[in-house]
């Protein structure tokens, strides 16, 4: 590698010569890791698979955000300025990958989020893309699903305040479910809390036939153990925050039951590649994919690498156009098409938990949430 004298140059060198790295943000530690933990799993299997491109050989860089938004954004520059990433994967949750693609934005370098849902991650930006539907879906496809399949007219949803996930996917539900009912009862919690008895209490008295957490799996947990040893017998529901299996260790038998928005579940193969997916993930760890997040990192990592294959050269800018070019790329969870924002339009799995297990329940097409 030839050596680079002038400082503002090393990032350009780091791209001009050598393997193409790729830089991994993801929370491998801290409150929600196990969203990390299993997209990791999907992106590696993605790696072995395709180790290559350009005719050169790919290397993967890992960094930990422990789940912090800072970390997130300390983990992008880190990622960029130190390691000299041609282009990054993630972070996980919504508020983080805000937070990571602000700097991959400013540094001109692509940014593909596999599970961030929220409409600011893409929103005015030119370099961030994603390959998961957003909460105006999922938030619709959950107050269809609680209203058209459930008939349920009285609910209580939970808010973690303070965080774009939650506070988006609850403002879209119930745009959607009050067209249907005006019974809906506003209940907040902040992250970390640990008793919700009067969050339940309010819900109860309300008469909720459902209770609808737009937060995380530790809360869901939570608030599933507490709301059943309250006597509450109705539906709960919550969007992809629920979609880790830390949540049934969690919640034991209080989250039987329980339904989520999910991107993906491997008793609904929707593509060939599905199947092969499948196959190949228990082939190298021995059990089915945890979660959505394997197979969304595993989509995240082959349309970025097929963004540079299309673009034919290392250039930041020319691969994050070549992401917002593919069309119908038949990804694991579903045929991928980037648009002009960086956002696709999917279908909505909808999974619950039955015998403590993510049991397929429904799926919500995209045609119906317009």
């Amino acid at each position: 590698m030839k050596k680079c004298i002038v400082i503002p140059l090393l990032l350009v060198c780091f791209m001009l010569f050598g393997n193409i790295k790729i830089g991994v943000l993801l929370p491998l530690t801290g409150e929600v890791s196990g969203f990390g933990k299993a997209m990791k799993m999907g992106i590696d299997l993605a790696h072995e698979e395709r180790g290559t491109v350009l005719g050169e050989k790919i290397d993967l860089v890992y960094y930990d955000s422990k789940s912090e938004r800072i970390g997130a954004q300390e983990g992008a520059e880190k990622l960029i300025i130190q390691e000299g990433v041609t282009a990054i994967i993630g972070e996980v949750i919504s508020s983080n990958t805000i937070a990571a693609g602000e700097v991959a934005e400013k540094r001109k370098i692509p940014l593909v989020a596999p599970v961030a849902t929220n409409p600011l991650v893409t929103k005015g930006k030119k370099f961030v893309s994603r390959v998961c539907f957003t909460d105006p879906f999922q938030g619709k496809a959950l107050a269809e699903f609680v209203s058209k399949t459930l008939k349920v007219k009285r609910v209580a949803i939970f808010t973690e305040t303070g965080d774009e996930y939650s506070t988006e996917l609850t403002d879209y539900f119930m745009s959607r479910f009050k067209t249907y009912s005006e019974q809906v009862v506003q209940l907040s919690y902040k992250a970390g809390d640990r008793d919700f008895t009067q969050q339940i209490s309010k819900a109860i008295s309300h008469g909720s036939e459902a209770f609808v957490i737009t937060g995380y799996y530790e809360e869901i947990a939570l608030i599933a153990k507490q709301s059943r040893s309250m006597g509450y017998k109705g539906y709960i529901l919550a969007g992809d925050g629920a979609d880790a299996p830390e949540l049934i260790q969690m919640g034991g038998q209080a989250v039987e039951g329980l339904y989520f928005t999910a991107h993906y579940h491997p008793d609904a193969p929707v593509t060939q590649n599905s199947k092969k997916f499948l196959q190949a993930f228990i082939g190298k760890y021995g059990t089915k994919p945890p979660s959505s997040d394997a197979p969304l990192g595993y989509d995240a990592y082959m349309i970025l690498v097929e963004a540079i294959d299309r673009a034919k050269t290392k250039n930041p800018e020319k691969i994050a156009t070549a992401v917002r070019s593919i069309k119908d790329f038949q990804g694991v969870t579903g045929m991928i098409t980037i648009d002009a924002s960086g956002d696709p339009i999917k279908d909505v799995v909808i999974e619950m938990i039955k015998n403590q297990q993510f049991s397929f329940a429904a799926v919500i097409s995209a045609n119906l949430l317009k």
